[in-house]
């Protein structure tokens, strides 16, 4: 059952509490700390971090390692979105497809006039037009809408949220 924070904001059953949000914050500032340091930097017991570390990994709660890794290190300095109409009777096969086009890094299904929000990255333009083709060339796309990214205005981040959370 939901409750109402001090926040005003109406607080959802969440997997995390306000000590995760404390200990999640702590590894933004320090990726690498082990759970002594963590326990030492927090002043909490050891066994309580090592706790909810184990926990964590158990219902993965943390994205996996390669949310970390940026395209461009990899040789992929060109970022786009492709916006796809699909046929609704073959949504499920055409995720399954873009699952194996290795340049597409992200899937979302959306409501409004297009279904997927797809997340591509590419060598160059020429590389570009070619993954896009691949998306077209999918069973059950209909039709599709290829955006380039500019720059990464707001990079994906969660501490603004976790910062809340722990009441800071």
């Amino acid at each position: 059952m939901p409750d109402e924070s001090s926040s005003g904001i109406l607080r959802h059953m969440t997997r995390l509490d306000r000590t995760d949000a404390r200990l999640l914050l702590a590894l933004c500032d320090v990726p690498r700390a082990t759970g002594v340091q963590l326990a030492s930097l927090l002043g909490m017991a050891r066994n309580t971090v090592q706790a909810r570390m184990s926990r964590w990994d158990e219902h993965k709660v943390l994205a996996p390692v390669d949310r970390c890794v940026a395209p461009r290190d990899l040789g992929y300095p060109l970022q786009a979105f492709v916006t796809a109409v699909v046929d609704q009777h073959r949504l499920e096969d055409v995720i399954d497809h873009l699952r194996d086009i290795a340049e597409v890094t992200e899937v979302v299904g959306i409501s409004g006039v297009a279904d997927l929000h797809i997340g591509v990255v590419a060598i160059d333009a020429d590389d570009l037009y070619r993954v896009a083709g691949l998306i077209l060339a999918v069973p059950g796309i209909e039709r599709t809408t290829v955006s380039v990214a500019m720059r990464d205005a707001i990079p994906y981040r969660t501490r603004p949220l976790l910062e809340r959370f722990a009441g800071e």
